[in-house]
Protein backbone atom coordinates (compact mmCIF):
# COMPACT_ATOMS: atom_id res chain seq x y z
CA UNK A 1 0.00 0.00 0.00
CA UNK A 2 1.54 3.36 -0.97
CA UNK A 3 2.41 6.11 1.47
CA UNK A 4 -0.10 8.95 1.18
CA UNK A 5 1.29 12.47 1.02
CA UNK A 6 -0.38 15.88 0.96
CA UNK A 7 1.80 18.44 -0.80
CA UNK A 8 0.91 21.96 0.35
CA UNK A 9 2.14 24.79 -1.89
CA UNK A 10 1.02 28.32 -2.69
CA UNK A 11 1.59 27.81 -6.41
CA UNK A 12 1.74 24.87 -8.77
CA UNK A 13 2.24 24.31 -12.50
CA UNK A 14 0.12 24.34 -14.61
CA UNK A 15 -2.41 26.15 -12.39
CA UNK A 16 -0.49 29.20 -11.12
CA UNK A 17 3.18 30.15 -11.33
CA UNK A 18 5.43 32.99 -10.22
CA UNK A 19 8.67 31.01 -9.82
CA UNK A 20 10.42 27.69 -9.48
CA UNK A 21 8.30 26.58 -6.53
CA UNK A 22 5.40 26.06 -8.93
CA UNK A 23 7.50 23.84 -11.20
CA UNK A 24 8.58 21.67 -8.28
CA UNK A 25 5.08 21.38 -6.82
CA UNK A 26 3.73 20.43 -10.24
CA UNK A 27 6.35 17.77 -10.95
CA UNK A 28 6.62 16.15 -7.52
CA UNK A 29 3.46 13.99 -7.56
CA UNK A 30 4.55 12.03 -10.63
CA UNK A 31 8.15 11.93 -9.40
CA UNK A 32 7.32 10.14 -6.14
CA UNK A 33 4.54 7.94 -7.51
CA UNK A 34 7.03 5.58 -9.13
CA UNK A 35 8.62 5.01 -5.72
CA UNK A 36 5.60 4.05 -3.66
CA UNK A 37 4.17 7.42 -2.63
CA UNK A 38 0.69 8.61 -3.65
CA UNK A 39 0.75 12.41 -3.53
CA UNK A 40 -2.22 14.77 -3.54
CA UNK A 41 -1.77 18.53 -3.83
CA UNK A 42 -3.37 21.43 -1.97
CA UNK A 43 -3.33 24.98 -3.36
CA UNK A 44 -5.17 28.27 -2.72
CA UNK A 45 -8.20 29.06 -4.87
CA UNK A 46 -6.81 31.96 -6.88
CA UNK A 47 -8.94 32.98 -9.89
CA UNK A 48 -6.67 31.09 -12.32
CA UNK A 49 -6.93 27.95 -10.19
CA UNK A 50 -10.72 28.16 -9.90
CA UNK A 51 -11.04 28.59 -13.68
CA UNK A 52 -8.96 25.45 -14.19
CA UNK A 53 -11.05 23.20 -11.96
CA UNK A 54 -13.22 20.62 -13.68
CA UNK A 55 -16.99 20.90 -13.20
CA UNK A 56 -16.93 17.67 -11.21
CA UNK A 57 -14.95 19.27 -8.37
CA UNK A 58 -16.82 18.67 -5.13
CA UNK A 59 -16.77 20.29 -1.72
CA UNK A 60 -15.40 17.92 0.93
CA UNK A 61 -15.43 20.41 3.78
CA UNK A 62 -17.01 23.76 4.62
CA UNK A 63 -15.83 26.45 7.03
CA UNK A 64 -18.32 29.00 8.31
CA UNK A 65 -15.49 30.93 9.96
CA UNK A 66 -11.96 30.31 8.75
CA UNK A 67 -10.05 33.30 10.06
CA UNK A 68 -13.15 35.38 9.69
CA UNK A 69 -14.34 34.22 6.26
CA UNK A 70 -16.43 31.47 4.72
CA UNK A 71 -14.46 28.85 2.84
CA UNK A 72 -14.65 25.40 1.30
CA UNK A 73 -12.15 22.69 0.51
CA UNK A 74 -12.79 21.38 -2.99
CA UNK A 75 -11.52 18.09 -4.40
CA UNK A 76 -10.97 17.26 -8.03
CA UNK A 77 -9.05 14.88 -10.24
CA UNK A 78 -6.67 16.78 -12.52
CA UNK A 79 -4.59 14.79 -15.03
CA UNK A 80 -4.97 11.67 -12.94
CA UNK A 81 -3.82 13.23 -9.66
CA UNK A 82 -5.91 14.34 -6.69
CA UNK A 83 -6.08 18.11 -6.22
CA UNK A 84 -7.53 19.95 -3.24
CA UNK A 85 -8.26 23.67 -3.40
CA UNK A 86 -9.04 26.13 -0.62
CA UNK A 87 -11.95 28.09 -2.07
CA UNK A 88 -11.95 31.24 0.08
CA UNK A 89 -12.96 34.13 -2.21
CA UNK A 90 -12.40 36.79 0.46
CA UNK A 91 -8.75 35.75 0.63
CA UNK A 92 -7.85 34.62 -2.86
CA UNK A 93 -10.33 35.96 -5.45
CA UNK A 94 -8.38 39.14 -6.21
CA UNK A 95 -6.90 40.95 -9.17
CA UNK A 96 -3.11 40.96 -9.11
CA UNK A 97 -0.69 38.23 -8.15
CA UNK A 98 -0.82 35.51 -5.51
CA UNK A 99 1.14 37.60 -3.02
CA UNK A 100 0.92 41.20 -4.21
CA UNK A 101 -1.28 43.65 -6.08
CA UNK A 102 -0.67 44.99 -9.59
CA UNK A 103 1.66 47.66 -8.17
CA UNK A 104 3.83 45.01 -6.54
CA UNK A 105 2.75 45.78 -2.98
CA UNK A 106 2.27 42.76 -0.73
CA UNK A 107 -1.32 42.13 0.28
CA UNK A 108 -1.63 43.56 3.80
CA UNK A 109 -3.43 40.45 5.03
CA UNK A 110 -0.95 37.90 3.70
CA UNK A 111 -0.35 36.71 7.26
CA UNK A 112 -4.03 35.83 7.59
CA UNK A 113 -4.44 34.41 4.06
CA UNK A 114 -1.62 31.92 4.43
CA UNK A 115 -2.35 31.11 8.06
CA UNK A 116 -5.83 30.12 6.88
CA UNK A 117 -4.30 28.07 4.07
CA UNK A 118 -1.98 26.31 6.53
CA UNK A 119 -4.81 25.73 9.02
CA UNK A 120 -6.91 24.08 6.32
CA UNK A 121 -3.91 22.00 5.19
CA UNK A 122 -3.39 20.70 8.72
CA UNK A 123 -7.09 19.83 8.99
CA UNK A 124 -7.06 18.05 5.65
CA UNK A 125 -3.91 16.07 6.37
CA UNK A 126 -4.82 14.93 9.87
CA UNK A 127 -8.41 13.71 9.60
CA UNK A 128 -10.17 16.98 10.31
CA UNK A 129 -11.92 16.63 6.96
CA UNK A 130 -14.25 13.66 6.85
CA UNK A 131 -12.95 10.83 4.72
CA UNK A 132 -9.51 12.39 4.21
CA UNK A 133 -6.22 11.72 6.01
CA UNK A 134 -2.56 11.39 5.00
CA UNK A 135 0.60 9.77 6.28
CA UNK A 136 2.76 12.79 5.45
CA UNK A 137 2.14 16.54 5.18
CA UNK A 138 4.75 18.15 2.92
CA UNK A 139 4.79 21.95 3.26
CA UNK A 140 6.61 24.21 0.80
CA UNK A 141 8.06 27.61 1.78
CA UNK A 142 6.70 30.13 4.26
CA UNK A 143 3.21 30.31 2.78
CA UNK A 144 2.54 26.72 3.91
CA UNK A 145 4.96 26.63 6.85
CA UNK A 146 2.39 27.16 9.59
CA UNK A 147 0.79 23.79 8.74
CA UNK A 148 3.36 21.78 10.78
CA UNK A 149 2.84 24.28 13.63
CA UNK A 150 -0.91 23.67 13.61
CA UNK A 151 -0.29 19.91 13.61
CA UNK A 152 1.85 20.28 16.73
CA UNK A 153 0.00 22.92 18.69
CA UNK A 154 -3.62 22.83 17.50
CA UNK A 155 -4.58 19.58 15.77
CA UNK A 156 -8.21 19.35 14.63
CA UNK A 157 -10.51 18.35 17.47
CA UNK A 158 -12.67 16.19 15.20
CA UNK A 159 -9.81 13.92 14.10
CA UNK A 160 -9.68 10.31 15.22
CA UNK A 161 -6.59 9.31 13.22
CA UNK A 162 -2.90 9.46 14.05
CA UNK A 163 -1.24 12.79 13.30
CA UNK A 164 0.75 12.73 10.06
CA UNK A 165 4.48 13.27 9.97
CA UNK A 166 5.54 16.53 8.37
CA UNK A 167 8.24 17.71 5.98
CA UNK A 168 9.21 21.37 5.53
CA UNK A 169 10.91 22.24 2.24
CA UNK A 170 12.82 25.51 1.94
CA UNK A 171 12.95 26.75 -1.63
CA UNK A 172 14.52 30.09 -0.67
CA UNK A 173 15.56 31.00 2.88
CA UNK A 174 15.38 34.71 2.01
CA UNK A 175 11.57 34.64 2.08
CA UNK A 176 10.47 33.82 5.62
CA UNK A 177 7.03 35.26 6.29
CA UNK A 178 7.92 37.40 9.31
CA UNK A 179 5.23 39.45 11.06
CA UNK A 180 4.91 41.50 14.22
CA UNK A 181 3.83 39.87 17.47
CA UNK A 182 0.41 41.51 17.42
CA UNK A 183 -0.85 39.00 14.83
CA UNK A 184 -0.23 36.02 17.12
CA UNK A 185 -3.60 36.33 18.83
CA UNK A 186 -5.31 35.90 15.47
CA UNK A 187 -3.56 32.65 14.55
CA UNK A 188 -5.61 30.33 16.72
CA UNK A 189 -2.57 28.88 18.46
CA UNK A 190 -2.23 28.34 22.22
CA UNK A 191 -0.10 30.86 24.15
CA UNK A 192 2.78 28.41 24.66
CA UNK A 193 3.30 28.28 20.86
CA UNK A 194 4.75 31.78 21.10
CA UNK A 195 8.12 30.45 22.22
CA UNK A 196 11.68 30.01 20.99
CA UNK A 197 10.94 26.43 19.91
CA UNK A 198 7.64 27.46 18.31
CA UNK A 199 6.40 30.39 16.25
CA UNK A 200 8.22 33.23 18.06
CA UNK A 201 11.10 34.77 16.13
CA UNK A 202 12.96 37.90 17.22
CA UNK A 203 9.95 39.12 19.13
CA UNK A 204 7.54 38.54 16.26
CA UNK A 205 6.05 35.58 14.41
CA UNK A 206 8.14 33.69 11.87
CA UNK A 207 6.16 31.40 9.59
CA UNK A 208 9.13 29.63 8.01
CA UNK A 209 10.85 29.44 11.38
CA UNK A 210 7.77 27.82 12.92
CA UNK A 211 7.60 25.25 10.15
CA UNK A 212 11.28 24.42 10.56
CA UNK A 213 10.87 24.02 14.33
CA UNK A 214 7.78 21.84 14.13
CA UNK A 215 8.41 19.64 11.10
CA UNK A 216 9.77 16.13 11.48
CA UNK A 217 12.21 16.72 8.63
CA UNK A 218 13.54 19.76 6.76
CA UNK A 219 14.64 19.67 3.16
CA UNK A 220 16.27 22.19 0.88
CA UNK A 221 16.42 21.94 -2.87
CA UNK A 222 20.10 21.06 -3.22
CA UNK A 223 22.78 19.39 -1.06
CA UNK A 224 25.13 22.38 -1.25
CA UNK A 225 22.41 24.80 -0.12
CA UNK A 226 21.62 22.47 2.79
CA UNK A 227 25.23 22.95 3.91
CA UNK A 228 25.36 26.67 3.12
CA UNK A 229 22.36 27.60 5.29
CA UNK A 230 24.27 26.44 8.37
CA UNK A 231 26.25 29.68 8.10
CA UNK A 232 25.24 33.32 8.53
CA UNK A 233 26.02 34.27 4.92
CA UNK A 234 23.20 32.06 3.65
CA UNK A 235 21.14 31.22 6.74
CA UNK A 236 19.37 34.60 6.85
CA UNK A 237 19.21 34.55 10.65
CA UNK A 238 18.03 30.93 10.88
CA UNK A 239 21.46 29.30 10.71
CA UNK A 240 21.38 28.48 14.43
CA UNK A 241 18.09 26.62 14.00
CA UNK A 242 19.52 24.72 11.03
CA UNK A 243 22.56 23.72 13.08
CA UNK A 244 20.40 22.60 16.00
CA UNK A 245 18.34 20.37 13.69
CA UNK A 246 21.23 19.31 11.48
CA UNK A 247 20.42 15.61 11.65
CA UNK A 248 16.99 16.30 10.17
CA UNK A 249 18.11 18.59 7.32
CA UNK A 250 18.33 16.99 3.89
CA UNK A 251 19.39 18.43 0.54
CA UNK A 252 17.52 16.99 -2.46
CA UNK A 253 18.23 18.64 -5.78
CA UNK A 254 15.30 19.62 -7.98
CA UNK A 255 14.62 18.03 -11.31
CA UNK A 256 12.70 19.28 -14.33
CA UNK A 257 9.77 17.91 -16.26
CA UNK A 258 11.50 16.32 -19.24
CA UNK A 259 8.20 15.98 -21.09
CA UNK A 260 7.73 19.76 -21.02
CA UNK A 261 11.39 20.69 -21.44
CA UNK A 262 12.42 18.54 -24.39
CA UNK A 263 14.02 20.16 -27.46
CA UNK A 264 13.05 17.17 -29.59
CA UNK A 265 9.32 17.87 -29.14
CA UNK A 266 8.96 21.39 -27.68
CA UNK A 267 6.16 23.21 -29.57
CA UNK A 268 7.51 26.62 -28.49
CA UNK A 269 10.78 26.44 -30.43
CA UNK A 270 11.56 27.05 -34.09
CA UNK A 271 13.45 23.84 -34.88
CA UNK A 272 13.50 20.58 -32.96
CA UNK A 273 16.85 18.94 -32.25
CA UNK A 274 18.65 16.35 -30.14
CA UNK A 275 22.23 15.89 -28.99
CA UNK A 276 22.79 14.01 -32.26
CA UNK A 277 21.23 16.70 -34.46
CA UNK A 278 22.80 19.90 -33.06
CA UNK A 279 23.16 21.17 -36.64
CA UNK A 280 19.43 22.04 -36.49
CA UNK A 281 19.87 24.19 -33.39
CA UNK A 282 21.06 27.46 -35.07
CA UNK A 283 17.59 28.03 -36.52
CA UNK A 284 16.46 28.75 -32.97
CA UNK A 285 19.31 31.22 -32.51
CA UNK A 286 18.19 33.11 -35.58
CA UNK A 287 14.64 33.17 -34.18
CA UNK A 288 15.84 34.59 -30.85
CA UNK A 289 17.89 37.24 -32.65
CA UNK A 290 14.86 38.23 -34.70
CA UNK A 291 12.59 38.44 -31.66
CA UNK A 292 15.00 40.72 -29.78
CA UNK A 293 15.98 42.80 -32.80
CA UNK A 294 19.56 41.52 -32.78
CA UNK A 295 21.85 41.35 -35.79
CA UNK A 296 22.83 37.92 -37.03
CA UNK A 297 26.00 37.08 -35.16
CA UNK A 298 28.30 34.07 -35.24
CA UNK A 299 29.68 34.99 -31.83
CA UNK A 300 28.06 33.50 -28.70
CA UNK A 301 24.53 34.58 -27.87
CA UNK A 302 24.30 34.93 -24.10
CA UNK A 303 20.83 34.80 -22.59
CA UNK A 304 19.52 35.86 -19.20
CA UNK A 305 16.12 34.62 -17.94
CA UNK A 306 15.69 35.79 -14.40
CA UNK A 307 13.99 37.76 -11.71
CA UNK A 308 15.85 41.07 -11.87
CA UNK A 309 17.24 41.44 -8.38
CA UNK A 310 20.43 41.82 -6.38
CA UNK A 311 20.25 38.16 -5.34
CA UNK A 312 20.41 37.12 -9.00
CA UNK A 313 23.56 39.20 -9.60
CA UNK A 314 21.91 41.39 -12.25
CA UNK A 315 23.97 44.41 -11.15
CA UNK A 316 27.14 42.49 -12.05
CA UNK A 317 25.70 41.44 -15.42
CA UNK A 318 25.19 45.13 -16.15
CA UNK A 319 28.86 45.78 -15.39
CA UNK A 320 29.79 43.05 -17.89
CA UNK A 321 27.57 44.07 -20.82
CA UNK A 322 30.36 46.00 -22.58
CA UNK A 323 32.70 43.05 -22.01
CA UNK A 324 30.27 40.64 -23.71
CA UNK A 325 29.80 42.94 -26.70
CA UNK A 326 33.53 43.71 -26.91
CA UNK A 327 34.33 39.99 -27.18
CA UNK A 328 31.95 39.62 -30.13
CA UNK A 329 28.98 38.28 -28.20
CA UNK A 330 25.39 39.44 -27.94
CA UNK A 331 22.87 39.39 -25.09
CA UNK A 332 19.12 38.74 -24.82
CA UNK A 333 17.37 39.38 -21.49
CA UNK A 334 13.94 38.23 -20.29
CA UNK A 335 12.73 39.13 -16.82
CA UNK A 336 11.27 41.67 -14.45
CA UNK A 337 11.88 42.92 -10.94
CA UNK A 338 13.75 45.86 -9.46
CA UNK A 339 12.78 49.03 -11.33
CA UNK A 340 16.29 50.50 -11.29
CA UNK A 341 17.75 47.30 -12.75
CA UNK A 342 15.04 47.19 -15.42
CA UNK A 343 15.85 50.78 -16.43
CA UNK A 344 19.59 50.10 -16.46
CA UNK A 345 19.16 47.05 -18.72
CA UNK A 346 17.00 49.02 -21.15
CA UNK A 347 19.62 51.78 -21.20
CA UNK A 348 22.36 49.24 -21.90
CA UNK A 349 20.32 47.84 -24.78
CA UNK A 350 19.90 51.35 -26.20
CA UNK A 351 23.68 51.70 -26.01
CA UNK A 352 24.19 48.51 -28.02
CA UNK A 353 21.46 48.38 -30.71
CA UNK A 354 21.46 45.11 -32.57
CA UNK A 355 23.70 43.46 -30.00
CA UNK A 356 21.54 43.52 -26.86
CA UNK A 357 17.79 43.16 -26.45
CA UNK A 358 15.56 43.27 -23.35
CA UNK A 359 12.02 41.97 -22.85
CA UNK A 360 10.53 43.01 -19.50
CA UNK A 361 8.02 40.62 -17.96
CA UNK A 362 7.79 36.87 -18.32
CA UNK A 363 6.84 34.76 -21.32
CA UNK A 364 6.95 30.99 -20.87
CA UNK A 365 7.07 30.19 -24.59
CA UNK A 366 9.80 32.75 -25.20
CA UNK A 367 11.87 31.29 -22.37
CA UNK A 368 11.77 27.91 -24.15
CA UNK A 369 12.87 29.48 -27.43
CA UNK A 370 15.72 31.33 -25.69
CA UNK A 371 17.01 28.11 -24.12
CA UNK A 372 16.86 26.43 -27.53
CA UNK A 373 18.63 29.29 -29.32
CA UNK A 374 20.99 30.80 -26.79
CA UNK A 375 24.58 29.59 -26.76
CA UNK A 376 25.10 30.24 -23.04
CA UNK A 377 22.85 31.21 -20.15
CA UNK A 378 24.11 33.51 -17.40
CA UNK A 379 23.18 32.55 -13.81
CA UNK A 380 25.40 34.74 -11.58
CA UNK A 381 23.32 34.36 -8.39
CA UNK A 382 24.79 35.44 -5.06
CA UNK A 383 22.87 32.54 -3.54
CA UNK A 384 20.72 29.98 -5.32
CA UNK A 385 18.99 27.18 -3.38
CA UNK A 386 18.69 25.09 -6.53
CA UNK A 387 17.91 27.04 -9.67
CA UNK A 388 16.00 25.66 -12.61
CA UNK A 389 17.14 27.82 -15.51
CA UNK A 390 20.54 26.15 -15.58
CA UNK A 391 18.80 22.75 -15.72
CA UNK A 392 16.71 23.91 -18.66
CA UNK A 393 19.96 25.14 -20.25
CA UNK A 394 21.56 21.72 -19.81
CA UNK A 395 18.54 20.03 -21.40
CA UNK A 396 18.71 22.34 -24.44
CA UNK A 397 22.49 22.48 -24.89
CA UNK A 398 22.58 26.10 -23.74
CA UNK A 399 25.79 26.14 -21.71
CA UNK A 400 25.26 27.47 -18.15
CA UNK A 401 27.68 30.10 -16.83
CA UNK A 402 27.05 29.94 -13.09
CA UNK A 403 28.27 31.14 -9.73
CA UNK A 404 29.59 28.28 -7.60
CA UNK A 405 26.84 28.29 -4.99
CA UNK A 406 23.88 26.17 -3.92
CA UNK A 407 22.26 24.05 -6.59
CA UNK A 408 24.32 25.70 -9.31
CA UNK A 409 27.43 24.06 -7.86
CA UNK A 410 25.60 20.72 -7.63
CA UNK A 411 24.29 20.57 -11.19
CA UNK A 412 26.94 22.12 -13.47
CA UNK A 413 30.38 20.60 -14.10
CA UNK A 414 33.00 23.27 -14.72
CA UNK A 415 34.96 23.17 -17.97
CA UNK A 416 38.33 22.80 -16.29
CA UNK A 417 41.13 20.89 -17.98
CA UNK A 418 40.35 17.58 -16.29
CA UNK A 419 36.62 17.76 -17.05
CA UNK A 420 37.25 18.74 -20.68
CA UNK A 421 39.73 15.91 -21.15
CA UNK A 422 37.26 13.44 -19.62
CA UNK A 423 34.44 14.76 -21.79
CA UNK A 424 32.16 15.55 -18.83
CA UNK A 425 32.26 19.37 -18.72
CA UNK A 426 28.76 20.86 -18.96
CA UNK A 427 29.28 24.56 -18.14
CA UNK A 428 31.44 27.29 -16.68
CA UNK A 429 31.60 27.99 -12.94
CA UNK A 430 33.09 31.02 -11.22
CA UNK A 431 33.66 32.00 -7.59
CA UNK A 432 32.62 35.40 -6.27
CA UNK A 433 29.82 37.45 -7.80
CA UNK A 434 31.79 40.48 -8.93
CA UNK A 435 32.94 42.05 -12.19
CA UNK A 436 36.35 40.34 -12.32
CA UNK A 437 34.98 36.84 -11.70
CA UNK A 438 32.04 37.07 -14.10
CA UNK A 439 34.07 38.81 -16.82
CA UNK A 440 36.71 36.07 -16.63
CA UNK A 441 33.98 33.40 -16.88
CA UNK A 442 32.51 35.16 -19.91
CA UNK A 443 35.97 35.28 -21.53
CA UNK A 444 36.41 31.54 -20.92
CA UNK A 445 32.99 30.89 -22.43
CA UNK A 446 33.77 32.90 -25.55
CA UNK A 447 37.07 31.05 -26.05
CA UNK A 448 35.32 27.69 -25.62
CA UNK A 449 32.66 28.75 -28.12
CA UNK A 450 35.35 29.54 -30.69
CA UNK A 451 36.55 25.91 -30.40
CA UNK A 452 33.65 24.26 -32.19
CA UNK A 453 34.50 20.59 -31.44
CA UNK A 454 34.96 21.35 -27.73
CA UNK A 455 31.77 23.38 -27.61
CA UNK A 456 29.71 20.65 -29.25
CA UNK A 457 31.18 18.08 -26.85
CA UNK A 458 30.10 20.27 -23.93
CA UNK A 459 26.61 20.61 -25.39
CA UNK A 460 26.29 16.85 -25.79
CA UNK A 461 27.55 16.25 -22.24
CA UNK A 462 25.09 18.83 -20.94
CA UNK A 463 22.16 17.24 -22.75
CA UNK A 464 23.19 13.79 -21.46
CA UNK A 465 23.03 14.98 -17.83
CA UNK A 466 20.36 13.41 -15.63
CA UNK A 467 18.21 16.47 -14.97
CA UNK A 468 15.00 14.44 -14.61
CA UNK A 469 13.10 13.86 -11.37
CA UNK A 470 13.99 10.16 -11.24
CA UNK A 471 16.69 10.27 -8.54
CA UNK A 472 15.09 13.16 -6.64
CA UNK A 473 11.68 11.50 -6.61
CA UNK A 474 13.25 8.40 -5.11
CA UNK A 475 15.04 10.52 -2.49
CA UNK A 476 11.80 12.20 -1.38
CA UNK A 477 9.96 8.86 -1.26
CA UNK A 478 12.77 7.35 0.81
CA UNK A 479 12.57 10.30 3.22
CA UNK A 480 8.81 9.82 3.63
CA UNK A 481 9.34 6.11 4.36
CA UNK A 482 12.05 6.86 6.92
CA UNK A 483 9.69 9.14 8.86
CA UNK A 484 7.13 6.33 9.16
Amino acid sequence: MPITVLSVASEMVPLIKTGGLADVAGALPAAVEAHGAAMSSFVPGYPAVMRSLPKKAKAVHTYTNLFGVEARILKADVNGAALFVLDAPAFFDRDGGPYADHAGHDWSDNWRRFAAFSRAAADLASGGVKGEAFDILHAHDWQAAMAPAYLRYAPPETSNVAAPKSVMTIHNMAFQGYYSADIFGGLGLPPHAFAMDGAEYHGGVGYLKAGMECADAITTVSPTYAREIRYAEFGMGLEGLVQSREGRVHGIVNGIDTAVWNPATDPAIKAHFTAKTLSKRPANKRAVEKHFGLKKNDGPLFILISRLSWQKGIDVVLECVDHIIGLGGSLAVLGSGDGALEAALLAAADRHPGRMGVRLGYDEALSHLMQAGGDAILVPSRFEPCGLTQLYGLAYGCIPVVARTGGLADTVIDANVAALNAGVATGVQFVGVNYAALAEAITRTVHLHHDAPTWKAMQRAAMASDFSWTASGRAYADLYKSLL
